[in-house]
């Protein structure tokens, strides 16, 4: 990590994001940014830390297992979930905002949609808005984070949390994810935001059934060409239980086998609940690859 005076190679995919405050440096593993859903319903830890208290404690721990930047959201995106008004968004998560902020010295983003909740999050300390709507579902979003000279993450999804799952079908996924982000980054640049500030989520699960999850997985490295840095958040997601054949199976495993595939292919940030097992997993098998 460093300050915003550093400078960053630019050749090759990108190996820095730049926050609000501070760049954070892709060095020897991919960044792992850590997940604190302070929701009742997300589908992996839905009300675990719905309570403020036992989410800035999730939090903590988190930094503690080497998260790099931690991600606080209030509103589920789950297949089917229901949408959370501003009010209830704002009064799940600027508490545990402010409260991290103060207690950890990692950066916080905003998982969110809504400029009113970015806004107030980003006025509590947040350095990044991540939003699943690849800052389209709200007019207020571009202009707020261009202002706020924020980190940004823009996310391919096909459809609502409600109707996302319904038989989603592509031509092509992997290049029409691509494309599709081509032209979010495309937007984000035009209002003026630096495109180092710029990640770029493929959006695993939202509107892909397994084989278009698979396919854009395997197919990672294709996303640097679009010059941004790649985030992706596989983790605990129903295709890791699909795939094995048992969707009640503990999910850790193989999102560590997914992430040490990504770190392969050069993705810079990986959004995961289980930041230890994971961060394990990464340091060990970068030391025993041959270079």
């Amino acid at each position: 990590m460093r300050d915003e005076s550093g400078s960053s190679p630019r050749n090759g995919p990108v190996r820095s994001w730049k926050l609000r405050c501070r760049t954070l440096d892709v060095v020897e593993i991919p960044l792992l940014m850590g997940i604190v859903n302070v929701t009742p319903d997300s589908f992996s830890d839905g009300g675990q830390f719905f309570d403020p208290a036992d989410a800035v404690e999730q939090g903590l721990r988190l930094a503690d297992q080497g998260a790099d930047l931690l991600d606080i959201g209030g509103e589920s995106t789950r297949p089917g979930a229901k949408p959370v008004d501003a009010d209830e968004e704002l009064r799940r998560v600027i508490p545990v905002v402010a409260a991290l902020c103060e207690q950890t010295s990692l950066p916080i983003s905003i998982d969110t949609s809504k400029a009113a909740v970015a806004r107030e999050a980003l006025a509590a300390g947040a350095e990044a808005i991540n939003d699943v709507t690849a800052l389209t579902g709200d007019a207020e979003m571009l202009r707020l984070a261009a202002e706020a000279g924020c980190g940004v993450c823009a996310m391919h999804a096909r459809g609502t949390p409600r109707t996302m799952q319904q038989a989603p079908v592509y031509s092509d996924v992997v290049e029409e994810v691509a494309a599709y982000l081509a032209d979010r980054r495309d937007a984000l640049l035009a209002v003026g935001i630096d495109r180092q500030r710029i990640a770029l989520d493929l959006g695993i699960g939202f509107g892909k059934t397994l084989e278009h999850n698979l396919a854009l997985l395997s197919h990672a490295a294709r996303f640097h060409a679009l010059g941004c840095l790649v985030l992706i958040g596989h983790s605990r997601k129903r295709f890791i239980g699909e795939l094995l054949g048992d969707p009640a199976a503990d999910r850790t495993a193989g999102t560590v086998g997914v992430a040490i595939s990504l770190a392969q292919q050069g993705v810079q940030v990986l959004r995961v609940h289980d930041v230890g097992a994971v961060r394990q997993a990464l340091v060990l098998h970068r030391a025993t690859t041959s270079t």
